[in-house]
């Protein structure tokens, strides 16, 4: 299975799923299957949302699940 954090990134930017599937050309359904972990992307439409979201496709992308935005921004807060 591959983890994603494309409702994340999609909803950061105010995007709705239609907005985003017309950015990358595919259909809405698609990122809808794509946030729900049922779609693994192509290479291509991966690229395609890292250039979209101008973040590496590792920050887009996992294959173990990405830990909790609170737990990651709490170990940022200790680093300050």
């Amino acid at each position: 299975m591959i983890y994603n954090r494309i409702a994340l990134y999609r909803l950061e930017r105010g995007l709705s799923r239609k907005d985003l599937a017309a950015l990358v050309g595919v259909n809405p359904q698609t990122i809808g299957f794509l946030e729900r972990g049922s779609y693994s992307p192509s290479v291509e439409l991966a690229l395609k949302l890292s250039e979209v979201f101008n973040a590496p496709v590792e920050a887009l992308f996992s294959l173990n699940p990405f830990p909790p935005l609170a737990q990651q921004l709490a170990g940022a807060k200790n680093n300050f």
